[in-house]
């Protein structure tokens, strides 16, 4: 059914082609990333991690490569690398892509952060994607804890070291970080004998993390923005405060430019120089997602979009604000009280 809707979709398409060609951008260590992501992280519920069923998202990341993705976005904890590797391999297999031509972003667990077990981390993402290395390791965050989650004193500092060890290996192509902080950040590059290329960061217009975005460019580093559309989409079910699709600034510009509002969201992030990590498993969504790059904001429009910041994250993890490297500052979660703890993204 799947298959058959995707192909009614883009016969609708008329002269559209089917194949997107997505800008790429040049790292620090002169390799290339993709200018957006397909997000695999499916969510989680009270049972845990969220899963595919019956390959629903090992197809929709074959069609995302048929349109044009080249750069899929997973991690450890999502339980999704395996569906994403498989993908992968089979278009790889079919004689569509090389393995060169997709780049895989992962993440490792925040129970894997002692040097020792970096390496074993990597190996199961091998292992579970089917593939001799990943493009680009991130860690997922700089907060270390134990098999049973209590709270380890393992500093950031030792888990990079052993990241870096990942890179002289060819586990991995690149290295980076993900919700780390400005200072977390400039830690790294002070100690670091290989630089992270990547910062994946929450941002959408309600957290605009102009500073942060800005150090980073600065650095050379790429930022990678996750949960573009912020409240423009429900979370856990809810309409929560802020912009939404019908908002006038974001309906007047996809209206000026004949596209979508979400559209509109994730070009602002192009043009802010940030890779947006979209996700869906519908099929016209995945097609208007990468249909992003015949057009370009205006400084002013982008600037008329930051306007709706209020600093406002639906990743704050609040049940690790007592841990010495918790990255934010403590301040109260918009996502009511029960679905705190099932936020592990």
């Amino acid at each position: 059914m799947f298959r058959v809707s995707f192909i009614l979709l883009l016969a609708c398409c008329g002269a559209m082609s089917a194949t997107i060609d997505v800008p790429m951008l040049k790292m620090l260590n002169d390799r290339e990333m993709p200018a957006i992501a397909l997000g695999t992280y499916l969510g989680f519920d009270k049972g845990g991690a969220v899963t595919s069923k019956d390959k629903q998202l090992r197809n929709v990341v074959m069609q995302a490569i048929d349109l044009g993705y080249r750069h899929f976005d997973t991690a450890a904890i999502y339980n999704t690398e395996a569906e994403v590797g498989e993908a992968i391999r089979m278009k790889i297999d079919e004689g569509v892509i090389k393995r060169e031509d997709v780049f895989l972003t992962t993440k490792l667990w925040n129970t894997h952060h002692k040097r020792e077990q970096v390496a074993v981390a990597m190996k199961e993402t091998l292992n579970k994607t089917g593939l001799d290395y990943v493009d680009l390791f991130l860690m997922h965050w700089p907060i270390a804890l134990n098999e049973d989650y209590s709270h380890s004193n393992t500093d950031y500092l030792e888990t990079w070291r052993a990241m870096e060890e990942m890179v002289k290996l060819g586990y991995t192509k690149s290295i980076g970080l993900s919700n780390f902080n400005k200072l977390q950040v400039a830690t790294v590059l002070q100690e670091c004998t290989i630089k992270p290329v990547a910062l994946q960061i929450e941002v959408h217009p309600q957290i605009i993390q102009e500073d942060l975005i800005s150090y980073a460019k600065d650095e050379g580093i790429i930022v990678m923005g996750y949960s573009p559309f912020g409240s423009l989409v429900k979370r856990f079910g809810m309409d929560l405060p802020g912009p939404k699709m019908d908002d006038p600034v974001l309906t007047s510009l996809a209206k000026k430019y004949d596209k979508t509002p979400a559209q509109i969201v994730l070009r602002w992030l192009v043009d802010r120089k940030v890779v947006p990590i979209p996700k869906t498993v519908s099929p016209k969504r995945l097609l208007e997602n990468i249909n992003i790059f015949d057009f370009k904001l205006k400084e002013e429009e982008i600037e008329k979009i930051n306007q709706f910041n209020s600093n406002t994250r639906y990743t704050l993890p609040s049940f690790w604000q007592k841990h010495p490297f918790y990255p934010f500052d403590m301040v109260p979660n918009p996502i009511p009280d029960p679905f705190r703890s099932e936020i592990k993204s």
